[in-house]
């Protein structure tokens, strides 16, 4: 991992989103080949899905649309132990999102004047899954659990084929959404998935969603920004990022398996230690260099740690840590610190506090969500939740005399922005 010293310098905040260490080439690249992928998908439907399974899942052949007894089959095969860890993390992750909506409200403006806010679940969502260098059932749960909760009609779900399964989607995943009650599923992956939902595919019978959700690589987070406005979107949750906040006190091996826990993931997931201490980051650089070498996917920490989005940043004191961290505004903060104060740490999708916090917690059993915005987007979006499928919508009943209390504003208002039949629509409820 790189080091990058910030030390004696007083950074302004341009600087200061200058300094943090992004990817953003590969994001760049990766905007103009989901965008031709999500228009190939939306002008030729299921022969560019099968053309895109083939290339890039090594897949040809298979049953796009999943049958139902997939899906029967896939959890008659899991393990008892597996079962029981998904339906416990359902369990949690619904109780989490069941807060999360917000009740109806009445608001008496006056006699007979009333305005009622209510919130209305989207009809349709489309889930994806990711699937290419890991199983993701937990991703299944994080996604449809909060639709559901949130009151959600009809949930389809899309993850990729794999080639190691005869063309099936991956069985724990088709497990996972059994559990779940999804019966409409579809082996299709990365951002042609996300065009298929956005824009249906007749010779599937898949209609076109509503909302889409789900983490995924760049070339997935970066579709969802191609079909923006044709459907709405949760967060860009493109490849993973951590940073942790620690101090003299974090224990180095710790900070060091958050880290390459995080940069398993994917090639381009990002893995930033700030800290004040430049012992403790000399010993948690020795340690992720231990960790990293000692991994089942070694090779693949090793790219994401060498990485241009991979850094130990040394800064002099911790608000300096805390106004780093606000700039890059990380999809998942740790923070190993003495006197943690998590509510100065204002942008981050989640925030783990202390040493006994991991984001692994809040990848599986936390309750918390672990679809969350990266790329900096936790300054402005927000995580995945029951809200993500919910609109607001007001409801307004006046009566005729409370629409006489306000007539004479309603004119003076219409008048002075020139739209005076605004102001006689209402007049004219009162001409005799």
């Amino acid at each position: 991992m790189r080091t990058i010293d910030l030390r004696g310098r007083r950074l302004t905040p341009a600087e200061l989103l200058a300094a943090v260490p992004r990817a953003e080439a590969a994001r760049g690249l990766a905007l103009a080949t989901a965008a031709e992928i999500v228009h190939d998908v939306a002008a030729r439907g299921e022969v560019s899905l099968r053309e895109q399974a083939a290339r890039f899942d090594g897949v040809e052949d298979h049953a796009v649309r999943v049958p139902a007894e997939h899906l029967d089959e896939a959890l008659e095969g899991i393990s008892p132990a597996v079962r029981t860890a998904i339906e416990e993390s359902i369990r949690r992750v619904r109780l989490a999102s069941a807060a999360q909506v917000p009740p109806d409200r009445v608001t008496e403006l006056g006699p007979g004047a009333r305005v009622e806010q209510r919130w209305r679940p989207v009809r349709r969502v489309g889930v994806y899954v990711p699937g290419g260098k890991a199983v993701y059932p937990s991703s299944v749960v994080m996604n449809v659990v909060p639709a559901q909760v949130a009151g959600v009609e009809t949930v389809a779900l899309a993850s990729p084929p794999q080639r190691d399964h005869g063309g099936r989607i991956h069985p724990v995943i088709l497990a996972a959404a059994r559990l779940l009650g999804i019966s409409e599923v579809y082996a299709m992956g990365g951002a042609g998935a996300i065009g298929a939902f956005a824009y249906g595919v007749d010779s599937l019978a898949l209609d076109p969603v509503d909302v889409i959700s789900g983490p995924g690589n760049n070339f997935v987070a970066l579709a969802k920004r191609v079909v923006a406005g044709v459907v709405g979107t949760d967060s860009e949750a493109g490849a993973t990022e951590i940073l942790i906040v620690a101090d003299a006190d974090a224990d180095a091996d710790l900070v060091a398996a958050d880290l390459v826990s995080q940069a398993e993931h994917d090639e381009q997931a990002a893995a930033v230690l700030v800290t004040d201490s430049a012992d403790l980051a000399a010993a948690v650089a020795e340690r992720v260099s231990v960790r990293a070498a000692g991994t089942r996917h070694a090779d693949r920490v090793a790219i994401a740690l060498d990485g241009p989005q991979s850094a130990i940043v040394l800064v002099d004191d911790i608000p300096a840590a805390a106004a780093f961290s606000n700039a890059y505004a990380p999809e998942h903060l740790e923070l190993h610190l003495r006197d943690p104060r998590p509510d100065e740490y204002v942008n981050a999708g989640a925030v783990f506090v202390g040493s006994h916090t991991p984001v692994s917690l809040g990848d599986y059993l936390a309750g918390s969500n672990h679809v969350l915005p990266t790329g900096g987007q936790a300054r402005y979006a927000a995580g995945l939740g029951a809200a993500t499928f919910l609109r607001s919508q007001q409801v307004i009943t006046y009566d005729r005399e409370a629409l006489r209390a306000v007539h004479d504003g309603i004119l003076a208002l219409s008048d002075s922005e020139q739209l005076p039949a605004h102001g006689e629509a209402v007049s004219a409820r009162f001409d005799a």
